[in-house]
């Protein structure tokens, strides 16, 4: 086999220092050329993984379904979100095809021709360290650079922190669009997702702080004072309550499993009501049980959630949209359905004249957090189209087991007594 010739590099002996600028610059450009062509293999890689998971293609619905002459309703949906995957290497519950398969059902039910696709974009240095530390910012972005990392149930590879900045971004602008009256809500499918980002710690598939970014980007916004942040995802949105722990320009409202500590993260306990300035903006609903369903949700809603977010009058409602207490959750253990899902987003809609942004945190059971999602996006679209959404009758709900029911009551008397120092109405 005949070799190759090696290259030797140009030397001048009149002008040596030309020799090497011009050497230089030919680096650079290669270097260029070569970034160049890892981009375009990463795009060509996700294009391909998506054409073939993903029926059908959501470039094919957007071209050739009919649009309506007006769109109220965002929704962002960014496919390079899905080379974060753990791949053939483990069958992890947070993959690529839990939001592929809720996108698809919206698209098969013709619900994303009826709202207007939020751009993408990467979340800035500047934006991240409004809810981070400089440190874990740098952490997660030094994961380009590992390739696959498994680090039990926090994996990372070539492409996690992309994503993480891509979501984060992303939601930043819906929300602000939404905060600027362009859109009146939204509904952002987004992944990894982030409620338990911490400002110094990636966990619990999280690296960062997708709503808590959002919120501090809303808040530099002109006649934004107030934001309600609500996660229903089972598990407690430690991240957020850790970020805005002492900040009283946000009320963190959260029901999650809590199953006296034992329940991941371990954390909510009723009793943390925020600090400093910020105390009684930060409200746990930790069940003491699993199995809790429809109406012990409504309950907390009607009882707690609503009146004391009538009370701080928020500018703006952000939902961490976690659909992992829905029934068949692997993860969750609780009886949630998505008539469940609506009637809890029905009686938040009416806040902060509407502008209310979901956010997708958990879900693992792809077949109920699909028709979650398509439940919650039908009740977006319906209230941005000003059509009065009532009640769900009570036929439609799951109720559960009496000894659940009587359990939860002791839970939600425990909260209103603990709360009822900071909101006495």
């Amino acid at each position: 086999m005949r070799k190759r010739p090696r290259i030797r590099p140009l030397v001048s002996a009149q002008r040596p220092e030309l020799s090497w600028t011009v050497c230089e610059k030919s680096s650079r450009r290669c270097v260029a050329a070569r970034r160049r062509k890892q981009q375009r293999a990463v795009f060509q890689t996700a294009g391909r993984y998506f054409s073939a998971v993903f029926r059908p293609c959501v470039d094919r619905v957007w071209r050739v379904s009919p649009r309506p002459p007006y769109c109220n309703t965002f929704v962002c949906f960014e496919r390079y979100m899905l080379l974060h995957s753990a791949g053939s290497r483990a069958r992890h519950p947070e993959r690529p095809e839990r939001m592929l398969l809720s996108w698809n059902l919206l698209a098969e039910r013709g619900l994303v021709t009826h709202c207007e696709l939020a751009p993408s974009r990467l979340a800035t240095a500047e934006e991240l360290l409004a809810c981070h530390s400089a440190q874990h910012v740098a952490n997660i972005l030094a994961t380009k650079e590992e390739g696959f990392v498994d680090g039990g149930d926090t994996y990372t590879n070539e492409y996690t922190a992309e994503a993480a900045r891509l979501a984060a971004g992303t939601l930043i602008d819906l929300t602000l669009a939404v905060v600027r009256g362009q859109k009146r809500n939204g509904f952002a499918l987004l992944r990894p997702p982030g409620h338990h980002a911490t400002k110094t710690q990636a966990m619990g598939f999280c690296f960062f702080n997708n709503v808590a970014v959002a919120a501090r980007a809303a808040l530099r916004e002109p006649g934004v004072n107030r934001v309600l942040i609500v996660d229903w995802d089972v598990h407690h949105g430690n991240g957020t309550e850790d970020i805005f722990y002492e900040d009283p320009n946000v009320l963190f409202v959260s029901l999650h499993g809590h199953d006296g500590g034992a329940f991941y993260p371990g954390t909510g306990h009723l009793l943390r009501c925020g600090a400093g300035a910020g105390q009684g903006f930060n409200i746990n609903i930790p069940w003491s049980c699993f199995g809790v369903g429809d109406e012990e949700y409504l309950a907390a809603f009607q009882s707690i959630v609503v009146p004391v977010a009538q009370v701080f009058q928020p500018d703006l409602v952000l939902v961490s949209a976690g659909f992992d207490a829905a029934l068949g959750d692997p993860l969750g253990n609780m009886r949630l359905t998505p008539a469940g899902y609506q009637g809890i987003l029905r009686l938040l809609l009416p806040l902060a004249g509407g502008k209310v942004v979901l956010a997708l945190e958990g879900g693992y059971n792809l077949d109920s957090t699909a028709r979650c999602v398509q439940a919650c996006m039908e009740d977006l679209l319906r209230h941005g189209n000003g059509e009065d959404l009532p009640g769900i009758p009570s036929a439609q709900l799951l109720r559960s087991e009496p000894d659940v029911r009587v359990q939860c009551a002791e839970v939600l008397s425990d909260v209103r007594t603990v709360q009822r120092s900071f909101w006495p109405s």
